[in-house]
């Protein structure tokens, strides 16, 4: 490897990490936002997503560049291609992370409505997967990427009971369906960032083993 490239990759590498916080923390914020009802904080991440949205147009350049400037091969050349699809998934969840905050909004016009039992447990479990994905990203870990994949089937179910449970409070408590209807859409909003830290997750396994398991854990 060249120097040249060993600092380009080194660059991409810093810039990818500096992403990963910014959604983690966005996704965090989100979470934090809609259990405490916090508008503040709801308005703080919405508005903190055109950074998100900046430094994803800066990973794609990088990462543009070393392709054109060095034409890596092997695992230089697997890197980047996990660092390309990492780094568009990362930017859609913060996209999630500002649907939820826009559903605190709403729900801050509306009355309280009970949270089903299970969210605290699916809360804990996104924030997890989050975690354990971008770790597994920054310390080349195949076996922790795999952990988040075998979690997702539980956020799974867990989403689809939010979801039950919604239904039956619109129909015992009709003055209740837009609060319902939005938390079931926060419910939905975190399957879909546990989907994608399962995305870097497999990701992170192609680049380190250089193996493509999507869809095939």
């Amino acid at each position: 490897m060249t120097e040249h490239l060993q600092r380009d990759l080194q660059t991409l590498s810093r810039e990818l990490l500096r992403m990963g916080a910014l959604v983690e923390e966005a996704t965090n914020r989100a979470i934090t936002a809609f259990l405490e009802r916090k508008k503040s904080l709801a308005r703080e991440v919405i508005d903190g997503d055109n950074a998100i949205n900046e430094k994803e147009n800066v990973i794609e350049e990088e990462a543009l560049k070393v392709l054109a400037l060095h034409q890596p091969v092997a695992g230089d050349l697997r890197f980047i291609i996990t660092a390309l699809k990492v780094n568009n998934d990362l930017e859609r969840m913060g996209d999630l992370a500002a649907n939820i905050c826009e559903r605190v909004l709403a729900l801050a016009k509306t009355g309280p409505v009970p949270v089903p039992d299970n969210f605290d447990e699916l809360v804990r479990c996104v924030h997890e997967m989050v975690r354990d994905s971008l770790n597994a990203l920054v310390n080349r870990d195949a076996a922790l990427a795999r952990h988040v994949t075998d979690v997702d089937d539980r956020v799974d179910e867990m989403n689809r009971e939010v979801f039950r449970r919604m239904k039956e409070q619109i129909k015992t408590s009709p003055e209740q369906v837009d609060a319902a209807v939005s938390t079931a859409s926060v419910s939905r909003h975190l399957e879909r960032i546990a989907d994608l830290a399962t995305n870097i997750a497999e990701d992170v396994v192609f680049m380190v083993e250089g193996v493509i398991v999507r869809h095939n854990l």
